[in-house]
């Protein structure tokens, strides 16, 4: 009975782990669509029908993923976390361990983006995609198109040590 529960408890945990990778690679995969791939090919198309059609319809479903995948990223990992924290019965001791500074540095950088997704990236998107879809320019929004460029290139640039940290945490030799 107790290998049932053991086992049960694992194949949650790797259940978890690997919702955590899937949605970390949706949130970052078109968070470096969105700074590589669609910003430029915007500003390099002059055509307003495509930048509607990209804009009102395509922008959108590629938000929906990005922001429901920085959510489920992050809720995964705080869940792994606690587990990983827990195992050992003293969170505290954990905390001061390689993996324990690193996956929690990396975690914070997460979180800090989460912030950036849903507080400054989506509700200034959806303005943007509100206006164009009646017709009228971006630029009329006053900073709103500039806040949430500057968040979404501060996402790309805190991913960096957030997937350098998240990796080392599991995967680097100990540090200490």
């Amino acid at each position: 009975m107790q290998t049932l529960n053991l086992f049960s408890e694992l194949g949650a945990m790797f259940l978890i782990r690997w919702i955590h990778f899937l949605a970390g690679i949706t949130w970052i995969g078109i968070l470096y669509y969105f700074n590589f791939v669609q910003g430029p090919f915007l500003a390099s198309v002059e055509e307003a029908a495509t930048k509607k059609d990209v804009t009102t319809k395509l922008l959108p479903r590629a938000l929906w993923w990005f922001r429901w995948g920085a959510l489920v990223t992050v809720l995964a990992g705080l869940i792994l976390y606690y587990e990983l924290g827990a195992r050992g019965g003293n969170m505290g001791a954990w905390m001061g361990t390689a993996q324990g500074v690193t996956i929690t540095i990396g975690g914070i950088l997460g979180i800090i983006m989460l912030f950036n997704v849903w507080v400054l990236i989506w509700p200034n998107q959806k303005k943007i995609i509100a206006a164009v879809g009646e017709g009228k320019a971006p630029t009329g929004l006053g900073g709103k198109p500039r806040v949430a460029f500057l968040a979404s290139r501060t996402n790309t640039m805190l991913s960096i040590p957030m997937l350098f940290l998240m990796a080392a945490s599991a995967h680097m030799p100990t540090w200490a």
